[in-house]
């Protein structure tokens, strides 16, 4: 790993030539350091309650989700695969995140346990190995089903986990037993906390329509906390609700040894590796959809695997400090982009100021009332279904639509990523299978006038050739046409298959077309193919199909040379 990384800079040092370092200092200019400067601050804004209630919401404090948006913004943007990304915790790191810390019997009380460290270390390690072997890639691949219904399952997961608090109850577990518990807070409902919870909503909503401009989200955290504060201490009203509690207002400090990380037992090492990767994927998909849209607003090109290398040492760096794992955070991004954010001090002002306020304000912010919070938080579920995408798929009643319901489906009952995995595979058997289809029905027989009229062929030979016209990939899920018609040629002497249209054929697609000529050469056919690719003869050689299978005479790239090899040969046999 350590010699792995070394030749890795050591490769990219010109290219590099330390860029990132001028960038911190040279972007201050007055082109760009003023709307770097309010960019931050807004993106600053706008991460303070989302801090504070995913940092709750996880089980490890309110302070995590600061910790993280301080320590992960700045380095980030130190490296800046992406100049105007903002990092965050966003929701579903956060909800794997809680996952994590419940299954190590965290209850937010003590040192914390060193899988749940670990967990967030390793996450961060192998989102660093992610970026050096260039993953970023392949994250475009995944289908919008699988994205959508992912993203789905994440809002009614947060929802879901916030309705006790929303309703001033207790939470229990898992998602299970929330759902066969939701009656329970309805029953023993607290008006305090739906008072609180519902004027908050109605602030988040409401405040846009009178200006975008307005940081609807701390303002909304605002003036509900005041409305409790003048309520129950104030004018005496006995409102039972619970706040966030104390939050250490000192710089953040590593929150284990060194060594205690040698002291793990293997199954809680390989518990942590498992975590470590769910995090690091889910933080990869999460960061590079956020990175897409930050290169559609400022029409710019985000370098993907330097994000992930960025975003795993400020994930590693604050899981040592006690923050939580997170991701590029589309909320912050796209407000520090309106907010005139133009380079990679946006993001470095924004943990600046959060510093500030965790520093100097973090007394003040105990008395926030949960219930608020936990309104953010749905307001944040709701956001992140996509309703009108989910609307569109289910209509179609399609195998997409199929996809999307059975990845919300295991994203909320089961596991993040195995929801992505299950999803990806079927949508990728469901492409298979209508590009199957569509070779199918594109490929065609024929008599020889409908591909070579020019040539001049006696009329007794045209009518002993068949032509075979194949268009498209040819892969697994291709076959079943291709040789039901080749079986059914019957009174021909010679098969002509017609590849010039062929970009690409897997080693499925091989077999399928070995089988077809040794089906025809029992019937005593001549098979020549026309049109094939120089990537794809040298193919059909490595699986020995030429020339075990067929002669390497009765393979052509040109159709012409092979019209003419077969016109000499029948002109024998007559």
């Amino acid at each position: 790993m350590k010699i792995r990384l070394i030749h890795y800079f050591a490769s990219q040092h010109k290219k590099m030539d330390f860029k990132n370092i001028r960038n911190i200092t040279g972007s201050f200019s007055s082109k760009s350091i003023k709307g770097d400067f309010t960019g931050g601050l807004t993106a600053a804004i706008i991460a303070l309650p989302m801090g504070l209630a995913f940092g709750l919401q996880s089980g490890l404090g309110p302070q995590a989700g600061l910790y993280t948006a301080i320590i992960l913004a700045l380095l980030a943007s130190i490296v800046a695969g992406t100049k105007t990304l903002i990092s965050d915790p966003t929701g579903p790191m956060t909800i794997v995140a809680a996952t994590i810390i419940a299954e190590a019997g965290f209850n937010g009380v003590g040192k914390i346990p060193v899988v749940i460290i670990l967990s967030f270390a390793l996450g961060g390690i192998f989102q660093i190995l992610f970026g050096l072997i260039k993953v970023a890639q392949y994250v475009k691949y995944i289908s919008y089903p699988v994205l959508s219904g992912f993203m789905g399952g994440i809002g009614v997961i947060i929802i879901l986990t916030q309705w006790h608090t929303f309703l001033g109850g207790e939470r229990p577990g898992g998602i299970i037993d929330i759902i066969l518990d939701l009656h329970t807070p309805i029953i023993e409902y607290h008006w305090s906390s739906i008072i609180l919870g519902s004027l908050t909503l109605v602030f988040i909503y409401f405040i846009p329509k009178i200006s975008k401009k307005i940081p609807a989200g701390l303002l909304s955290l605002i003036i509900g906390t005041l409305i409790s504060f003048t309520f129950k201490k104030e004018w005496g009203w006995h409102w039972d609700y619970s706040t966030i509690g104390e939050i250490p207002s000192d710089l953040p400090q590593i929150v284990l040894p060194f060594s205690e990380f040698l002291n793990i037992s293997f199954s809680e090492f390989s518990i942590a590796v498992v975590s470590g990767l769910t995090l690091a994927g889910l933080g990869t998909i999460d960061t590079l959809l956020t990175s897409v849209v930050a290169d559609n607003l400022t029409k710019t090109k985000h370098n993907g695997n330097r994000e992930l290398i960025g975003q795993g040492i400020g994930n590693f760096v604050a899981a040592l400090f006690g923050g939580l794992p997170g991701a590029g955070s589309t909320t912050g991004t796209v407000a520090n982009i309106n907010s005139n954010g133009k380079t990679n001090m946006s993001g470095i002002f924004k943990a600046m100021f959060l510093l500030i306020v965790l520093v100097g304000l973090g007394p003040l912010l105990k008395d926030v009332p949960k219930p608020v919070l936990s309104a953010l938080l749905i307001s944040v579920g709701i956001g992140i279904i996509d309703f009108k995408g989910m609307k569109k798929l289910f209509s179609l009643k399609n195998s997409d639509s199929l996809v999307l319901l059975l990845v919300v489906v295991l994203t909320v009952f089961v596991d993040l990523l195995v929801a992505v995995g299950i999803g990806m595979v079927l949508s990728s058997f469901f492409f298979m299978q209508r590009m199957g289809e569509l070779v199918d029905q594109q490929s065609k027989s024929g008599d020889i006038n409908e591909i070579e009229k020019k040539l001049k062929i006696p009329e007794s030979i045209k009518n002993r050739i068949m032509v075979y016209e194949l268009d498209g990939p040819l892969f697994y899920g291709f076959s079943d046409q291709f040789k039901e018609q080749a079986e059914a040629i019957i009174g021909k002497d010679a098969v002509i298959i017609n590849m010039s249209q062929v970009p690409y054929i897997d080693a499925s697609g091989t077999y399928v077309l070995e089988e077809v000529i040794k089906n025809f050469k029992d019937k005593k056919v001549e098979v020549i193919l026309v049109g094939v690719k120089d990537h794809i003869f040298k193919q059909f050689e490595e699986f020995k199909v030429i020339p075990n299978t067929l002669a390497e005479e009765k393979a052509y790239n040109s159709v012409r040379a092979g019209l003419k090899y077969l016109k000499f040969q029948l002109e024998e046999k007559k």
